[in-house]
């Protein structure tokens, strides 16, 4: 019987209103170059860079419109 280790959480979630949002990895030293990430069917997006996961947060089955 093969036991597949637990997929890790990410390291940090975000909620958010929009499918297009920015990820610079934070302020200071730690932070990476700003990318743009669109959140699709799945309703998340995780950064490439920092495994950062933005999950959309729907209203009333709504989200705001891109700016």
């Amino acid at each position: 019987m093969r036991h597949d280790p637990p997929v890790p959480a990410p390291p940090e979630v975000v909620r958010v209103r929009t499918r297009r949002v920015v990820c610079d990895g934070g302020e200071g030293p730690l932070g990476h170059p700003r990318v743009w990430l669109e959140i699709g069917a799945a309703g998340f997006v995780d950064c490439p860079y920092c495994d950062r996961r933005f999950e959309l947060d729907e209203v009333d089955g709504t989200v705001s419109a891109p700016r």
